[in-house]
């Protein structure tokens, strides 16, 4: 299968770049075998059946991208000293650094994988040094398979409290601006619980306590799991065949509530809703966990699955309570073993995400779907419209 049959033309104007002041204004696009209907998102509630559960990943997005400085010391790099001796600043000199936590190392929580910039300037053994004051300092002590590096820390009283304090909500980089004090709360969704990602599950930003409530009124359940979106959710396919592509490991939790609920629905034949592609990922990670793997509800770490294994591997598992990482690659092909209906944005062409959207919806009937948005100027990606896939 080639990643470019996931091409789709998008003109830059349809990227949204703020969003929506009123969260439930978006449009939805209606997906079913039988036809494309555009609604508004206000009409979801009464678009599920009073027998579904819907799953909710309730990760928290937390200001991870920081801004500080490199120190490079007189003697490191020629260029740069003779640049100093000249303008008159003998010793030290810093440059502007950019970096972006994607994961905390489980073993070492003064470490982390990151992402950095300028990339190819930024060694092993580096310091840098974050803060106006420079609060927070760290060294390079790896690179990692992707490009990313290792940064361990120093010790502080309260590393996510500085880091509230001094980072930027890491808005997406087709978001053509910098983030404003309103993103805190509008690039968040409303049942946002556990601090972890470094983007949030963006088909969750439309739900509003209003939404919420007449779910309830409904009758319809909900369950909440986690899933901290890292790189695995955004990284980009750089091989021509997707089966080629490999994805990068990402924490998550299933609480025993949750595990019960998913449970009694799949016994009593309900259909599982799942707001986002994070949050189908876990789910059927965590079958093919519980059917291949140690059962232990208490393991805590996730094992990795062979890119092929979703694609021919179809036999139900249950969903069990636990930890661990995710790696599971979903694209067309794939038997899903959990999730009947799927809510989410629009993606990027040729992403994993639009793949496994493909995957649940049929890859022809997504396509054209896709460009029905087009033509009709949906707003497109973490601050744009979604559908409802089922």
């Amino acid at each position: 299968m080639l990643v470019s049959d996931f091409h789709y033309e998008l003109p830059e104007e349809l990227i949204a770049q703020e969003a929506l002041a009123d969260r439930a204004g978006s449009r939805l696009l209606h997906v079913t075998s039988e036809a494309l209907e555009d609604r508004r998102f206000r009409e979801f509630p009464e678009l599920l059946r009073a027998s579904d559960l819907v799953v909710f990943n309730n990760t928290r997005v937390f200001p991870a991208r920081l801004y500080g400085r490199r120190e490079v010391r007189e003697g490191q790099n020629p260029r740069f000293s003779q640049k100093a001796r000249e303008m008159g600043q003998p010793g030290p000199l810093r440059g502007r650094v950019e970096v972006l936590l994607t994961r905390q190392v489980i073993e070492e929580p003064n470490e982390w994988e990151c992402l950095v910039r300028p990339g190819r300037k930024i060694g092993v053994g580096e310091r840098l040094f974050f803060g106006a004051q420079d609060e927070l300092q760290g060294e390079v002590i790896g690179r990692e398979e992707f490009g990313e590096r290792k940064i361990r820390f120093a010790a502080v009283e309260d590393f996510f409290g500085l880091v509230e304090k001094i980072g930027h909500i890491p808005l997406p980089p087709y978001i053509a601006r910098e983030d404003a004090s309103a993103d805190r709360e509008r690039y968040q969704t409303v049942y946002a619980r556990e601090r972890g990602s470094v983007a949030a599950p963006t088909a969750g930003l439309h739900f509003t306590p209003e939404i919420l409530a007449r779910m309830r009124e409904r009758g319809i359940e909900t369950a909440e799991i986690t899933l901290h979106v890292g790189l695995g959710t955004f990284q980009p396919v750089r091989t021509e065949r997707v089966e080629e592509h490999c994805l990068h490991s990402e924490a998550y939790l299933i609480s025993e509530e949750a595990a019960e609920k998913i449970g009694r629905a799949r016994r009593e034949g309900r259909r599982i809703v799942a707001v986002g592609t994070t949050t189908v990922r876990t789910l059927e990670f965590a079958a093919r966990q519980s059917q291949h793997q140690n059962p232990d509800p208490s393991a805590s770490s996730g094992q990795a699955f062979s890119r092929t294994e979703g694609a021919r591997n179809g036999a139900p598992g249950e969903v069990r309570a636990g930890a661990g990482e995710v790696n599971l690659f979903i694209y067309p092909g794939y038997k899903f073993q959990v999730v009947g209906a799927l809510l989410t944005n629009f993606h990027l062409p040729q992403s994993t995400l639009l793949m496994l959207v493909c995957a649940l919806g049929g890859k022809e009937h997504v396509m054209r779907a896709y460009e029905h948005a087009v033509r009709e100027r949906y707003r497109f990606y973490s601050y744009g419209d979604c559908m409802l896939v089922e």
